[in-house]
């Protein structure tokens, strides 16, 4: 009896153990799991019952159903242009962002000298407030003094008016973001160095010229790094805010064509104190972008690789 009691016992005290386990971690993360719940969790059920009430700070909350939305998709057309616009800084600004990082990427992979002084210097420009590099970008992009305009000329190139034509104003934003790409450089470099050097021997034997090698064993081997900074990309560029803002002003300057759907979320909820209506236009935001990210993970299938071990 003693000898089938003991593996009871030593049961029962793993089980001990491991629930006391259990309990130390639950309280090692009470801080986050209590910040969580009142600090965001809260605030998104609140702003899910505020989307369909009329609140304005002052007055009491009115309960009005499906008003805030009705109003939105059928006559307010500064949620049409403002989402427009997003959507179109976004088509302009992921490619040129993934692009951009992964080319400078592949120089720095290679570089064997001062390739840390490089690194630095490529990410610095990510780590500057959005503020200041917005108040930098105004003046170098200027139709008349900048200097990326008095390069144009130079060279003979129609300069244009970055942050006065509607047409271009879009595009300025965009070259304004494309400054901070360091973070992703950072990301596609750890990426890089994870690929074993073996694939390019066997890739070189087999007489694959620069472009075969990296079409056919860099881009399959960074595809994981390039979905992820792609669907990072593209929910960051639909919630554009600072560089609009502070570069044209609170209704995107001329023809509003550059305001951006968080700028007019932000105008409703605290210029014109609209919070219900505002909370209605996050919430639209929110599933834009949950279809968005749902898409490229549909679409993920057919050309993401992953590296499966047996």
């Amino acid at each position: 009896m003693a000898q089938v009691a003991a593996p009871q016992q030593e049961a029962s005290g793993g089980r001990s153990s491991s629930r006391e386990e259990t309990v130390a971690g639950w309280v090692a993360i009470s801080p986050w799991v209590i910040g969580f719940i009142i600090f965001t969790a809260g605030p998104i059920i609140a702003s899910l019952y505020l989307s369909f009430t009329e609140y304005d700070f002052i007055r009491p909350i009115r309960w009005t159903g499906l008003d805030n939305y009705r109003q939105i998709f059928t006559q307010d057309i500064y949620f049409t242009k403002s989402l427009v616009n997003s959507i179109i800084y976004m088509a302009l600004y992921v490619p040129l962002h993934v692009g951009l990082a992964l080319g400078v990427a592949l120089l720095l992979h290679r570089a064997r000298r001062a390739r840390g002084i490089f690194r630095t210097l490529f990410y610095l420009p990510a780590m500057t407030p959005g503020v200041a590099t917005a108040i930098l970008w105004i003046w170098i992009l200027n139709p008349q003094v900048g200097i990326v305009n008095q390069a144009l000329r130079i060279l003979h190139l129609p300069a244009p008016a970055w942050t006065v034509d509607p047409f271009w104003m879009k595009p300025a934003v965009v070259i304004t973001s494309l400054w901070a790409f360091g973070g992703a450089m950072i990301i596609f470099l750890a990426g890089l160095q994870g690929i074993p050097a073996t694939l390019y021997e066997a890739a070189e034997i087999d007489g694959a010229n620069a472009w075969q090698r990296f079409w056919n064993v860099t881009v399959p081997q960074l595809s994981p790094v390039i979905f992820f900074i792609a669907t990072i990309a593209v929910i960051s560029s639909l919630q554009v805010f600072t560089q609009g803002y502070v570069m044209f002003d609170q209704y995107g300057g001329n023809e509003n064509s550059a305001l951006f759907y968080i700028m007019y979320l932000f105008q409703q909820a605290f210029q014109y104190f609209h919070l219900g209506y505002a909370s209605a236009l996050a919430w639209i935001l929110f599933l834009v972008i949950a279809v968005l990210t749902a898409l490229q993970f549909v679409a993920a299938r057919k050309w993401v690789y992953y590296e499966t071990t047996r």
